[in-house]
């Protein structure tokens, strides 16, 4: 049930939701307990808290309980948003970022309980470099122009979401910076009022001339693809003879105030995890947060599974040998699945995200949209829903959107080899 502020009792939003008079139970905000009588009075007193949007209650049988309150079976990712949402709160956010649809918040979940307000959007199947993990080395058939989805169009779909619950994007490829003037789309974006945050997945090769650009535009923050610190290796796992310094990239985002900075290692054994002590260290100077991620099977990079996979507690064991390891809260904004930890003295955080060793599909908060118009609902799943197609006809989306909702699996098929028919990674933008 959604109880807007201002509502003088609770029981008239119970009434309307069919519960029986003479409901007695308890209320819980994580200020404390106090009873609830049929006339919603709560006792010792009305609430004050430092949010301005809804209180989202549940009532079942002769219970009134706060989601807020059941921190266990709320996914990492919501407590995320909240500590946002506070931060906010305290800086005087403006009033045109609140949870609003008509002056009722909007909570989507999917048949799991799962909230969705996640979407991450590829702006194109193409990418400048073939990653190892990510890409064949000859590319892939790349989708007809015609078939990608313009920024009108995109921005259309976020536009026609964001009432629905939608609150974080992701801007994804294959690689975005390659796609013209993708600054127009992020400023798209950025004015849709219920919009909190953008974000953007990029390898970073054309950051020293796009970082600024981007900021201005309305771009939030960005993870960085770097799998290794070394020229050689960078060429190699890239397969591109290409000069790039990721540090030096990275630099250039700092400075352009998007932050928090977030570098993501594909860790493979033989490959790169020679490195992973390295890319720990830079968190010693570095207000950085190197997330280190456990090798994925994808369609035609399969072969690198069974030998080069280097489960997440193997990397924690030898990163604690430079110093103690400690548990950290990730950054504000955007930790999502990884488990955060901090080196001895260390300004910035070490994360593991580990779809092979310790699933987390049970705290998804996200859907895909792919390039040419497909909301995809796992990753690695089958499930897909066409919207470019209702879109292009004029037809509202949210009964597509709530459809595909319904289809949403309750985890991934990885670890059974099933991966929903994808080829590579690039064609969803991981």
């Amino acid at each position: 049930l959604i109880i807007p502020p201002g509502t003088p009792t609770i029981a008239s939003v119970l009434k309307s939701a069919g519960y029986k008079t003479g409901v007695v139970g308890k209320w819980h905000l994580g200020l404390g307990t106090g009873d609830l009588d049929w006339n919603g009075d709560l006792k010792p007193g009305p609430l004050e808290i430092g949010f301005d949007y809804c209180f989202l209650i549940a009532a079942t049988g002769d219970r009134v309980h706060s989601l807020c309150h059941r921190g266990d079976q709320e996914s990492r990712s919501n407590l995320e948003t909240g500590a946002l949402h506070r931060r906010r709160a305290r800086m005087g956010g403006s009033n045109s970022r609140q949870r609003r649809s008509n002056g009722v918040s909007e909570t989507l979940r999917d048949a799991y309980g799962r909230r969705i307000e996640y979407l991450r959007i590829s702006v194109t199947d193409r990418c400048n470099f073939r990653c190892l993990y990510c890409m064949p080395p000859q590319g892939l058939e790349w989708l007809p122009k015609s078939d990608i989805l313009s920024y009108e169009e995109i921005a259309n779909v976020a536009a026609q979401l964001a009432p629905l619950g939608l609150r974080r994007l992701r801007i994804t490829g294959g690689e975005p910076t390659i796609r013209p003037q993708l600054e127009r789309l992020i400023a798209m974006l950025r004015s849709i009022p219920e919009i909190e945050d953008i974000s953007l997945s990029t390898n970073g090769v054309r950051l020293p001339e796009l970082a600024a650009t981007l900021k201005a535009a309305g771009l939030d923050r960005l993870n960085m693809s770097a799998d290794s610190l070394r020229p050689d290796r960078i060429k190699a796992i890239a397969r591109r003879n290409i000069d790039f310094d990721p540090i030096a990239a990275a630099n250039v985002a700092e400075r352009a105030g998007l932050s928090p900075i977030k570098l993501n290692v594909v860790v493979m054994r033989g490959i790169n995890d020679d490195e992973l002590e390295d890319f720990a260290r830079l968190t010693l100077d570095h207000d950085w947060h190197v997330r280190f991620i456990e090798l994925m099977p994808v369609g035609e990079m399969r072969e690198l599974t069974s030998e080069r996979v280097v489960p997440s507690d193997e990397i924690l064991q030898r990163l604690a040998i430079i110093s103690p390891l400690t548990p950290a809260i990730g950054p504000v904004r955007g930790n999502g699945p990884a488990r955060y930890f901090r080196l001895e003295g260390a300004v910035g955080t070490i994360g593991v995200i580990t779809p092979m060793s310790h699933t987390y599909c049970g705290s998804c908060n996200r859907v895909r949209l792919t390039a040419d118009g497909r909301l995809r609902m796992c990753l690695f799943g089958e499930e897909e829903v066409d919207l470019r197609t209702p879109l292009r006809e004029g037809l509202p989306l949210e009964p597509f959107f709530r459809s595909a909702l319904s289809i949403k699996p309750r985890e991934h098929g990885l670890l059974q080899m099933r991966v929903g028919g994808l080829r590579a990674l690039s064609q969803v933008g991981g």
